[in-house]
Formats: structure tokens, sequence, C-alpha cells
């Protein structure tokens, strides 16, 4: 067969998997490949770890491969070339035919073997429609899942089959926004009492004695001759009075003191996330503090107190939401006040948790609750004289303080998509500004209607902050 014949009849490829026979389809549909020296016309696609095997219609005499690591070659008669895929790549398959002639440059692609990780993919996640294809030496995955969870189980897959060469397109549908509900309720409550004496005497023959607040000569004379009646600082009763027996004069006085303290503190903060990134949430302020460089020079640190949240949720399969919260609740302590370079700073009162955890839409739970009962004691009296039955209360003093503090957090998760602006409801779309008539003449600081007026009237023993349809 002349070499014009050749090229008018044509040559019909045929792909043959090894182990496997695979019909070669009518020459209309066939590959087909002409005679152009040095070019590229034809791409033959071979799984990596994989063979196939290529026929031609004439015999050839010589077989050449441009890049053995990526494919390797071997003959298995004049006509039939046997091509393994090695590595991802392409590389060009050369056929010389008779005196050197030049019968077709084959581009050989290699690919990763998906066929396998295809069917893995439908046996570990088999209701999710995930399309794969090749991209040069990788594979790309497209489609949309139903959780972020399932889409990084496809993704750990794919890395074993093509590791640091995974595209991936895929999308997660459903709801993947959370809002997050957290309350924060704190109850302090504090008691102190305290029962102190004084007594001071004077008489002929012996110096003057003093006891309590009396405790130096001279406030005891002080307190004698009436010129002043010192008093224990914080006390909130005082009775003092004066007596003499024979040549000796006596002044008693008695100091009294009780509070109750309350204190109550409610945060109800919402916060709303995408599954996956962090959301932050502060009420309260932030504290200068003066900070000394090494250079000598103050320069003013700024620490943040009050309520604070951060959560980073993140939706699993069934609409189960994993959850790492971290809230804490601070205040000043003025009791632990530091004092540095003449600048006094107040310490920090600071309660915290820190925590992950798994719930359901609209669960809630509480991952922290404090209660704490502190109780502090103090006597003072007169060396033995305090011990005499009755009237040893004159020679001593005694107080107790008692606090106690009870906190607790609940947090409800809530998966949420957006809304139209037309749905919500702010605070202040309740007020409207007064005009001049109702505010000189009616001395309203709101308009007539709904304002103010309706905000008083309202029950606030509901939840409040904004309104939704």
């Amino acid at each position: 067969m002349t070499v014009k014949n050749w090229i008018a009849s044509g040559m019909a490829l045929a792909l043959v998997g090894v182990g496997q026979v695979v019909f070669t389809p009518p020459l209309a549909t066939a590959q087909t490949l002409r005679i152009m020296p040095g070019s590229v016309r034809d791409t033959l696609s071979v799984a990596m770890n994989r063979a196939v095997v290529v026929e031609t219609e004439l015999p050839f005499t010589e077989l050449s491969i441009a890049n053995p690591g990526i494919a390797d070659i071997s003959t298995l008669s004049d006509r039939s070339i046997y091509v393994l895929g090695k590595a991802p790549g392409r590389t060009t398959l050369t056929i010389l035919g008779a005196n050197g002639d030049l019968v077709a440059n084959v581009e050989v692609q290699v690919t990763p073997d998906i066929a396998e990780f295809r069917e893995r993919l439908r046996q570990i996640l088999p209701s999710e429609r995930i399309e794969v294809r090749t991209a040069n030496d990788g594979i790309v995955l497209s489609g949309v899942v139903s959780s972020a969870a399932r889409l990084d189980a496809a993704l750990q897959l794919a890395e074993r089959y093509a590791p640091g060469r995974v595209s991936n397109l895929m999308g997660v549908g459903g709801t993947q926004q959370v809002m997050l509900q957290v309350r924060f309720s704190e109850v302090s409550r504090g008691v102190a009492q305290r029962l102190s004496a004084s007594m001071a005497a004077d008489g002929v023959g012996f110096p003057v004695l003093g006891t309590g607040a009396y405790n130096t000569p001279a406030l005891a004379a002080g307190a004698l001759t009436g010129t002043r009646v010192p008093t224990q600082t914080g006390n909130a009763g005082v009775v003092a009075g004066g007596f003499t027996i024979g040549n000796v004069q006596f002044q008693v006085m008695l100091e009294a003191m009780e509070s109750n303290g309350l204190a109550r503190t409610l945060s109800e903060p919402s916060l709303t996330a995408l599954s996956g990134q962090e959301a932050y949430f502060l009420a309260g302020g932030e504290f200068p503090v003066p900070v000394l460089g090494e250079s000598g020079a103050v320069t003013i640190d700024y620490r943040a107190f009050g309520v604070e949240l951060t959560f980073t949720p993140r939706v699993l399969d069934s609409d189960v939401i994993n959850l790492q919260l971290n809230a804490s609740v601070s205040s000043l302590d003025a009791s632990t006040t530091v004092t540095s370079a003449g600048v006094s700073v107040p310490g920090f009162r600071r309660r915290q948790t820190s925590t992950t955890v798994e719930l359901r839409d609209g669960e809630s739970f509480a991952i922290a609750g404090l209660l704490q009962d502190d109780f502090q004691g103090n006597l003072s009296q007169v060396p033995w004289l305090g011990d005499i039955p009755i009237l040893g209360a004159l020679f001593r003093s005694s107080d107790y303080q008692r606090d106690q503090s009870e906190l607790v957090i609940f947090v409800t998760a809530h998966l949420v998509s957006p809304t139209r602006g037309e749905a919500l409801l702010l605070p202040t779309d309740r007020i409207r500004l007064p005009n001049e008539a109702e505010l000189f003449l009616n001395g309203r600081l709101s308009g007539t209607t709904g304002g103010a007026a309706e905000v008083a009237r309202q029950d606030f023993r509901g939840t409040y902050g904004y309104v939704m349809d």
C-alpha cells in the first residue's frame, strides 16, 4: 500500500484495556491518525498504573517516547504497542514506519486513576452528587454536598489518590448560618455585721486606760472630757455614755453596723456567624492600664471587661451544630488595686469558661454554673479582760462578712437564613421626634404616635432587643 493510499484510507486506532476486551467502534467514530510530520494530532488517555494497547493498520519499524518517566512503551507485534502510565503528565509517542517515515505523533496523557476513586466515593458518600474530573496531574471535585463534614470527607479521600493536587469546586447546600443566643445571669448577695465596744477610764492614782476606739491615752482623755467621740470607719450607729464610780470616771461607747447588698446582672447577646467562621461580642468597655516599657516610657494598654463571647460554629450532618465557645464575665475589683510608679491600677475579677459541645437546632444547654460563698469573721479583744463573762463584751469587738455569688450561662443555637429588611424592627423605630408644639407647649420628649409612652407601657418581662416576624 502506498503512502497516498494509506492517507486516503486512514489508520484506525483501537484502545484495548489490559485484561479486558474492548470492541473497536465503527470507522466513522474511531480515532483516525493522519500522517503529519512533526505535529501532535491525537491524544491517548492512560490512567496511572494502567495500560492500553494501541493497534495500527500499518506495520511500524521504530517507536520512541519523549519522557519515559511519564509513560513506558513496549512492542507486542509490528502492529501493536503496549503503553503503561507511570506518572501524571503529558508526553509524546512517535511512530516511524518503513524507511524511517513518520507515521504519527501521538500525545499521551497520563491521569490519576479516578475510576477506583469514583467507586470509593460512591461507597462512602452514596447520597452525594459529586462530579470527579482530572486536570493535568490532579483531581477536580465539583457539585453540591449536604454538609461541610461530607465535603471534608470527600477532600480527604481525594488526597489519598492525588496528594496535594486536589481542586475543590464543591459547594455546601442547606442552611449554614448559626445564630447563638446566650444568657448571662449573675446574682450577688452580701451580708456584713459588726459590733464593737470601747471604754475609757481615769481616776486618782492610776493612769488613763482605753480600749477599742480609745486605744491611745489622747483618745481616752478626749472621750472622758467630752471633746470628741471617735468611731470606727463604716459603722452605722453609735451609743456612748459616761458614769462615775467613786473617784473613777468611765466612758463607754458601743458601735454597730449591719449591711445587706444585692446585685443582679443579666445580658442576652445574640450573634450570627457562618459555619466555620468566628464571631465575637463584648458588652462592657476597655480600661486603660499604664504599662512601663523597656526604655522607661509609660504607654497605655487597654484591657476589656464586661460580658465577652467568642464562638465558632460548624454545621455537621443532620443539622447537628458543633460549637466551640469561649465566654467570660469580668469587672473591676478595687480590692486588688496595685500601685506602681505612683499610679494605682485596680484589678479585675474574671469568670471564664471554654468548651466544645454539639447540639441540634433550637436546643439549649448550660455551659457554666458557679456558686461562690465567702465568709470572713474577725474577733479582737483586750487580753484576759475580753474573756471575763458578760463584762468581757466591753473589751472586745467582733464582725463578720458573707458574700455569695451565683453565675449561670445558658446557650441556645439556631440555624437561620437571611430575611428581608422589612421584617426587622429596631428599638428606635418606635420613637418619633417631637415637633416644636409638642416639645415647648406640651413638654413631650417624643411624638404623640407611639414614642416613649408606648415603650413605657410595654411589659418588659418578655424578650427585647429586636423584633422579627
